[in-house]
């Protein structure tokens, strides 16, 4: 039984700004059937406030209550434990912790930098490891798929950082068990009743296997062909499409 349906975004929805065909047929059939929604990303490059305006441009309609990002997650965990971030992440969300901002810094927060990962700030960090700080990264996801291809994303470096200070970071992202259950926390409903629709065979779908939900693999964005074995072993299923999902879910 499928009672909430967690969604990736990029990969799933649309691909490179663009909606994927079907997708805004499939949504409106999931909500005129009742089944409450929560869409999840990685994306470390935009505040929740600039992923809501994107999928609004594309007709995609999605509340930015519904929306968990690990900006959202990253912002819960510094103040929760009112730790001051040394930052390594894009230029866009940086304001979006400029209030936690302070000296000295109590931790080091790592997303995906873009062209701001240099030897000298990956080296920056590694310094304030030794110094004892721990290493949060809002997400671990190796790579991502945009209009030009294929892109490292803030994986790589967080294992960099990871096998240079010997210690493990702390994934506030995807595929972080906490990260699944506050989505479906959201939605008042057991694990076991909700299903992660992904295209990344290890981030979205093995991470939703493991912390109790459903997993949907989509043979779309940056799906590779061979992830089937990835999920079918752990039980997830595999559909070419997000509106082969909603079929099946219905």
């Amino acid at each position: 039984m499928i009672h909430g349906v967690l969604l990736d975004l990029e990969g799933v929805l649309y691909v490179s700004g663009y909606p994927l065909p079907g997708t805004r047929e499939a949504l409106l059939s999931l909500r005129a059937a009742g089944i409450p929604m929560r869409f999840v990303t990685n994306s470390t490059r935009l505040t929740r406030n600039a992923v809501a305006n994107r999928l609004a441009r594309m007709g995609l309609e999605a509340p930015i209550q519904h929306l968990f990002t690990p900006v959202v997650a990253a912002r819960h965990y510094l103040i929760s434990r009112n730790l001051t971030p040394h930052l390594l992440v894009h230029p866009d969300i940086q304001s979006e912790f400029a209030d936690l901002l302070g000296s000295p810094p109590g931790a080091v927060l790592l997303g995906d930098a873009g062209p701001g990962f240099t030897y000298e700030t990956l080296n920056q960090c590694f310094r304030l490891l030794l110094e004892g700080l721990p290493l949060l990264a809002m997400g671990s996801n190796r790579y991502f798929r945009d209009q030009s291809g294929l892109n490292l994303d803030a994986g790589p470096f967080m294992a960099a950082l990871e096998y240079a200070a010997e210690m493990e970071a702390i994934v506030l992202g995807k595929p972080s068990i906490e990260f699944f259950l506050a989505a479906v926390n959201s939605l008042d409903l057991p694990p076991q009743d909700v299903v992660m629709v992904g295209d990344d065979a290890e981030m979205d779908v093995r991470g939703a296997l493991a912390a109790g939900l459903q997993g949907v693999l989509v043979r779309t964005g940056k799906y590779r062909p061979g992830d089937e074995a990835q999920v079918e072993l752990n039980g997830g299923r595999v559909f070419d499409d997000l509106d082969a999902v909603v079929d099946y879910i219905l």
